[in-house]
């Protein structure tokens, strides 16, 4: 036989392999989702998440500097409050548990890493929805929009780096960048949920935060079916000022996330969802799959659909295997 291409020349030994890989995985492209609950003095587990905590304000802290040793490059938060409203107001209190949290990190970790903050009104609503409801039990997107102002405000007043905006209402990144340059932070970026998809996945993060919600977000996250409609999201977050935009969930829009990197001039985050991690803590206690193996080989193909940063719970584990 007359072979003169064979490509597993390239495959031969483990150097040759590392010397020719397209895409690198570091940790400084993996960004750590964190929980800190109001009230608490310990940790607290999340049972449909093995491995992952409601933290305490102390142990939030030293997550964070071990998760900053480790080299990841930033960390995300997020707020589970001992009371909810209709408006959700413990969004937008000063002393509300997700911003004492963001001072608290921000003293402990500075600007070693990139501190950023979901700003939704989920977790802090009575009814679970991202958003202020209407009469007709709707989510009213301009009502909620004013309330987002003043959250990003009271985040980036708190020392966040980032502002999330997770909510899907139109017209969210402009109302939020209008808000922080008003208030004089003109340096806090916006990461903003572009694709946000009504999936299934995001069970176990339900847990995580306590959520009241009744109901579904179908008026106002995508249609798992759509994917063209992700490039004019894309195109409005671009136009009203995202500094970073996000895909969420990840493994199984991988088709729009490498249509929303083709498209976008700014960075592309994508976030490894709760449910996507359950899965696999599940199959590798069951012994179905190789977990460390099935962890490292799910986020390389994040990065090579084009994510340049991945929100994951295996975000610390995962820069220590590397580093």
């Amino acid at each position: 036989m007359d072979l003169t291409r064979r490509p597993r020349r390239l495959r031969s030994t483990s150097a040759m392999r590392r010397l020719v890989a397209e895409t690198e995985l570091r940790p400084r492209n993996l960004i750590l989702p964190m929980f800190v609950r109001e009230g608490v003095s310990e940790p607290v587990g999340i049972k449909s998440m093995p491995g992952v905590v409601q933290h305490s304000r102390e142990s939030l802290r030293k997550a964070s500097a071990e998760a900053v040793t480790a080299g990841v490059g930033g960390l995300m938060l997020f707020g589970v409050p001992a009371t909810r409203d209709a408006v959700g107001s413990g969004g937008v209190d000063p002393d509300g548990i997700l911003n004492v949290a963001l001072r608290d990190v921000r003293a402990e970790v500075g600007d070693s890493t990139v501190l950023m903050s979901d700003l939704c009104l989920d977790e802090f609503t009575d009814h679970g929805h991202c958003g202020v409801l209407d009469e007709r039990g709707g989510v009213d997107n301009d009502a909620t929009l004013r309330i987002y102002a003043q959250m990003g405000v009271a985040q980036a007043a708190a020392g966040a780096h980032l502002v999330g905006p997770s909510g899907m209402m139109d017209g969210q990144v402009g109302v939020i960048r209008h808000a922080l340059d008003a208030a004089g932070h003109t340096d806090t970026g916006i990461l903003a949920y572009t694709a946000k998809y009504s999936s299934a996945f995001y069970g176990p993060f339900r847990e995580a935060v306590d959520s009241q919600l009744r109901g579904d977000r179908k008026t106002y996250q995508q249609d798992p079916a759509n994917g063209r409609e992700a490039l004019r999201e894309l195109a409005l977050d671009l136009a009203e000022g995202a500094d970073v935009v996000m895909v969420k969930p990840a493994m199984c829009y991988l088709d729009v996330l490498r249509t929303i990197a083709d498209h976008s001039d700014v960075p592309v985050a994508a976030y490894q969802i709760s449910g996507e991690y359950s899965m696999i803590e599940a199959a590798a206690a069951n012994g179905w799959l190789e977990r460390d193996r099935a962890i490292v080989e799910t986020l390389t193909g994040i990065r090579r659909a084009g994510a340049d940063m991945v929100l994951t719970y295996w975000a610390t584990e995962v820069a220590g295997w590397l580093a």
